[in-house]
This record gives C-alpha cells, structure tokens and sequence, in this order.
C-alpha cells in the first residue's frame, strides 16, 4: 500500500495461506484490522460467506507446513483458485475445479525453469505449471503464476514473453485485473 497506494480503511478482510514470513506479518495484520479488517484463518475443508464472496480452504501440497491452504473465491458469477505455496495441486483441488470451472487462476511459480532443485516437493518450477495449465485448461478460462523467487528466474520482462507462448500470464507487483 505504500508503495501503489490505497487506503487500508478499504481493506474488510484478510486471508492467509500460511504463516511462512514472506505470507504472514503479524505487525502488518495488527495495522489492517486497526483500519477495521478482520482477520479470517481457514483449516482446509472450511468455507466462510465474506460479504459478497464465498471462500473455500483447500489443502494446498508445501511440505514445510502442515496447515498450508489455497483457496476457491468466488461472488457468485465468478470463480478465483489462488494456489501460491504448494507443490502440484492436490486430488481434492484438481476435482474442486472440475466440479466448478475456474475464470482465473493463480498457480505458485517459486522455482523458475530450473530442473532438479529440492524446492519442487513444496513449490512448483515453471515446467510444472505448463504441465498442470494442460491438464486444467478445459476448466479454467485464465492462468497466472506468481510467487517467483527472483533468484531463480529472469527479468519480468522476459519471462513475462517466455510464458506468453503457454498462455500463463505473470503477476507482478501493483497488478489488477478483471475475470
């Protein structure tokens, strides 16, 4: 909000998928609900009506936390998977999915191209993603990736042109979007 602006008195709810550091500042959260937020935890297999938007927890694969989620948004006419932090997608998320398409989903992409790195047991690298964007295309209109270590990929800009031929756009700081 510093950086792009905004007003934290907008802010009426915040979900988390875990509480790694770079997921999850308590100081942050303290300020927010000061605004007015309200801060929602999810367990897997939980679903919560906020406002507008019904939210579902679903189990997300990241091997460092046991309580890791990702989650189905949805206001009714359309559908948001937000999967960052997780190996592939699980059996229950991929049929989650399925059961209901998806406009627009955002898939972790912590480890770049890279081959062979232990982190692919808790984060997808980019051939991962390319290979769950196939076998999901049927159900979901729009794919995004985020989460990218930055010591593991390249500039924006070229990965932003190296995706571009799979059809999986990338999410960079500031970005809005409609679906």
């Amino acid at each position: 909000m510093h950086t792009f602006g905004g007003d934290a008195k907008t802010i009426k709810y915040i979900i988390n998928t875990h509480k790694h550091d770079d997921h999850y500042n308590i100081s942050t959260i303290e300020k927010l609900e000061k605004a007015g937020a309200r801060f929602i935890s999810l367990e897997k297999g939980q679903t919560v009506t906020l406002g507008k938007y019904t939210v579902r927890a679903l189990e997300a694969h990241h091997g460092t936390v046991q309580d890791a989620v990702h989650f189905l948004i949805s206001d009714g006419t359309s559908r948001m998977f937000y999967g960052l932090d997780g190996a592939w997608l699980l059996y229950d998320e991929v049929q989650a999915i399925k059961e209901a398409p998806v406009d627009f989903a955002v898939l972790d992409a912590t480890v770049g191209f890279i081959e062979g790195d232990y982190r692919v047991f808790e984060h997808n690298n980019l051939h991962m993603v390319i290979e769950m964007k196939k076998a999901l295309a049927p159900h979901v209109k729009r794919f995004c990736i985020s989460h990218m270590a930055y010591t593991l990929h390249t500039d924006h800009q070229t990965l932003a042109s190296d995706m571009e031929k799979y059809g999986i756009e990338v999410a960079y700081d500031g970005m809005e979007t409609d679906f």
